[in-house]
């Protein structure tokens, strides 16, 4: 039976059980059911043989500009003799050894005391990071999101994710002429279908409230109530320091905003998008823009500055991308290789139609002070 067949009888067996289930513990399971789930199966997810492009695959210039502002931060801390850098969701840990490779070859004293935490939730990708950061193996330890989360882990540093919260559950619902309404998935005649019911949580509410949102009648929207809770476990463990967020989103006005009516949720299968989460269970990434005002306010409940938020292109060329690109240049690579990068790094900062704009970042510090970025900087100045 194939991995989509029999993730399809799990949640229709589900169903039959319990009765109709929500959206967000449907999206759960084509995402991490053990063994059957999008992130928790084997196969290529990212770059020409996967499903999508994250800014990583297109070039180590994204990891080493990244470098270049985790070690601005060290200095912002006092350049501490010990400095945590934390990944949630690592991946393949091709971003984590980029930054190491940059911060062993740049940034000597801050690399004396650097130790790498990598919070993964599936183990078979310790094997595939163990082999990418093989150089760093003495500097490299593990922890699964459980151990993350439960207040014995501490450190002070900075934690950086890279599209992490757009990979989150959500709730979805709907403003029905009766009110706010949530969307639940059930079966007939062995179809997946939606239907509409009462919230499930009270928590539904308080979110939309906290940033003042109301839909529109007919309008669609997701909840991510697993992205504040993620944002708290991530606060409790920092002592003091930073947290990166890398994710493409938009502040909640914006997000919300009634002229889209559908929401944001996608899917993604070989470099195209589907609207149909329902299909291809386990083998299609679910996807929806973060809702980054969310981050911003809890963060401030908990403690948690906003140092700097924007779109990718600005962060990168505040940050040091024109650097990295100047070295490439005086590089002993031939005019043709030199050519195809530039290509690739075009990708990372055109702010119309590529991943500059749509990718934004969000930079949250805690008992820092005070705080000078680079990515503070005017771009040219």
């Amino acid at each position: 039976m194939t991995q989509d067949a029999r993730l399809n009888d799990i949640l229709n067996q589900r169903i039959a059980q319990q009765g109709r289930i929500t959206f967000v513990d449907f999206m759960a399971a084509c995402l991490y059911e053990p063994g059957l789930g999008y992130y928790t199966s084997p196969g290529r997810k990212v770059g020409a043989e996967g499903d999508f492009y994250t800014s990583i695959s297109v070039h180590a210039a994204f990891g080493r500009v990244i470098a270049r502002e985790l070690a601005q931060m060290w200095r912002c801390m006092g350049s501490p003799p010990a400095f945590t850098l934390v990944e949630c969701g690592a991946g393949n840990g091709r971003l984590a050894c980029d930054i190491m490779d940059y911060l062993a070859e740049r940034e000597a004293a801050m690399h004396d005391g650097l130790r790498l935490v990598l919070v993964e939730k599936e183990p078979s990708l310790e094997s595939a990071q163990r082999e990418m950061l093989s150089v760093h193996a003495e500097r490299v330890s593990w922890l699964s999101p459980d151990e993350f989360s439960s207040g014995r882990f501490t450190f002070s540093g900075c934690l950086y994710s890279n599209e992490l919260i757009d990979a989150l559950p959500v709730h979805r619902v709907v403003m029905n002429p009766d009110g706010l309404q949530e969307i639940y998935v059930t079966s007939k005649d062995g179809e997946f279908c939606e239907e509409t019911g009462p919230l499930s949580t009270d928590a539904i509410r308080e979110y939309l409230a906290r940033i003042a949102v109301e839909l529109q009648p007919g309008q669609q929207a997701e909840v991510n109530l697993a992205a504040p809770a993620w944002l708290a476990s991530a606060s409790r463990a920092l002592h003091r320091g930073f947290i990166l967020t890398i994710d493409y989103g938009f502040p909640a006005e914006e997000l919300f905003a009634p002229h889209r009516t559908r929401g944001t949720l996608l899917c993604y299968h070989r470099h195209q998008t589907e609207e149909n989460p329902y299909i291809r269970l386990g083998r299609q990434d679910i996807t929806a823009h973060v809702d980054f005002t969310t981050l911003m306010k809890c963060g401030e409940e908990l403690g948690l500055r906003s140092e700097w938020f924007g779109e990718q292109y600005r962060f990168l060329l505040s940050s040091g991308i024109v650097e990295e690109i100047e070295e490439i240049e005086r590089s002993s690579a031939t005019d043709e290789q030199k050519l195809k990068l530039r290509l690739a790094l075009k990708k990372l900062i055109m702010p119309e139609g590529g991943m500059g704009d749509t990718f934004r970042m969000l930079i949250q510090s805690k008992g820092v002070e005070p705080v000078r970025l680079l990515c503070q900087r005017r771009i040219g100045g």
